[in-house]
């Protein structure tokens, strides 16, 4: 049954990334910005769904350093996997929007540096991990590190309003605006690859429940 719904999240999750992309190319372009205007569609959910995702892995962390149940631990791992590949897809959309509007790139504007300062500490956190090897120290220095790491998700959503910045103003909130007749296109992709990010969690979740049985087995031969 378990393994029905997720394929079942899967194939909805897909085929309506699919019917977004469609939609979306069918969008007229944006008065001053033209076709590009069309990345935000994207750059948006995948934004919300990566800090979303440091969120999960924040409480997850707490939550094994409460209980020292490894649940908590795969789940922290697998969650900021996923949360730094969409990460890293907001980053690269961000960059290509800025190259055809700013004529740049990349520049060291506070919203996109403290993005990127975001990337590089979960990036770390994978790092961590794989440099300790005992489990139990493993998880613990890694969800110390994960709670501290999410010291800069609040920098990221709130640098606009904190700094003079050359990123726009956010779309629904802190003076940004949007074609109220858009909102809904933007409100059906962010369902889309926020299912999408389940289907790759689960999926991540399922693989590090294979290597903490395997890594038993190991230690068990090792007693033995």
């Amino acid at each position: 049954m378990r393994d029905k719904l997720l394929y079942a999240l899967g194939i909805f999750s897909i085929a309506l990334l699919i019917r977004n992309i469609y939609v979306i190319a069918g969008l007229p372009e944006e008065a001053n910005q033209g076709a590009i205007f069309k990345i935000i569609f994207f750059h948006v959910p995948m934004a919300v769904t990566a800090l979303t995702c440091s969120l999960v892995a924040f409480l997850a962390s707490i939550l094994f350093l409460a209980t020292k149940n490894f649940v908590w631990d795969a789940a922290a791992v697998a969650v900021t996997e996923v949360g730094l590949a969409f990460l890293a897809g907001n980053l690269i959309t961000g960059s290509i929007w800025g190259r055809i509007i700013w004529g740049i790139w990349w520049t060291w504007d506070a919203r996109l540096t403290s993005a990127l300062v975001c990337w590089l500490l979960y990036a770390g956190y994978l790092m961590l991990r794989r440099a300790i090897e005992e489990p139990t120290q493993r998880a613990t220095f890694a969800a110390v590190f994960s709670i501290f790491a999410f010291i800069d998700v609040p920098i990221v959503i709130f640098s606009i309003k904190w700094w003079r910045t050359q990123h726009p103003q956010p779309v629904f909130w802190a003076g940004g605006s949007f074609p109220k007749d858009w909102s809904a296109i933007m409100g059906w992709n962010m369902l889309a690859i926020m299912a999408l990010c389940a289907v790759m969690t689960a999926v991540r979740l399922r693989q590090e429940d294979a290597q903490r049985e395997i890594d038993s087995l190991r230690r068990m031969a090792h007693a033995l």
